[in-house]
């Protein structure tokens, strides 16, 4: 059987078809027929709104089985992790891995739409891998939002993959393999 995994896109206009269907595609390439990508559209991509992509995220939980691993881009990414905060999911999560999240309050950025979360690593499910992925020319998202995702998720495991942009250079195969780790169908983790 298998393993279920929710990529969430990031925001802007055409980004669906034009720019994270290529990281979507390279999870599915590099993750091979044991895992199944889900890739589903989310509203209105060029004026995000909060509970419109909560919404959805939600409606898109209840097809997936349990161990289901979530992965996030961009503003989908901090959408993704918010929703993990204030919702009570069905599912037991395999893993969490977001990939450039703008950071949302104190240092980071303002967002009339989500609240900033003071107690993030208190709210989101026990035990729960996470993994933050931070490309050294991403020229979207400032270094610094990183920084302040690991003061509030200490947990959690940075991966700074160089030269790799806000898009990591369509190339998703580091996520993969510490998906696969964090799954039990894979090799060592790519940490650090």
């Amino acid at each position: 059987m298998a393993t279920d995994v929710l990529f969430v896109q990031g925001a802007g206009e055409g980004t669906h078809d034009h720019w994270d269907d290529k990281l979507a595609e390279s999870l599915r390439q590099e993750l091979g027929a044991a895992y199944q990508v889900h890739y589903p559209r989310m509203p209105d991509e060029d004026d995000p709104k909060y509970a419109a992509w909560k919404a959805a995220l939600l409606s898109a939980f209840d097809s997936l089985d349990d161990g289901v691993i979530l992965v996030g881009h961009s503003v989908g990414a901090t959408i993704l992790l918010h929703v993990l905060a204030e919702s009570a999911l069905p599912r037991a999560l395999g893993g969490l891995f977001l990939i450039a999240p703008p950071f949302i309050g104190e240092g980071g950025w303002a967002d009339d739409d989500i609240a900033a979360c003071d107690d993030l690593a208190d709210r989101l499910p026990r035990g729960i891998p996470i993994y933050l992925y931070r490309g050294t020319a991403d020229d979207v998202v400032p270094a610094a939002h990183t920084d302040h995702y690991m003061k509030a998720l200490p947990h959690a495991v940075m991966c700074t993959l160089e030269g790799r942009n806000h898009q990591l250079n369509n190339d998703m195969r580091d996520v993969a393999r510490d998906i696969r780790a964090v799954s039990g169908r894979g090799e060592e983790l790519t940490g650090g």
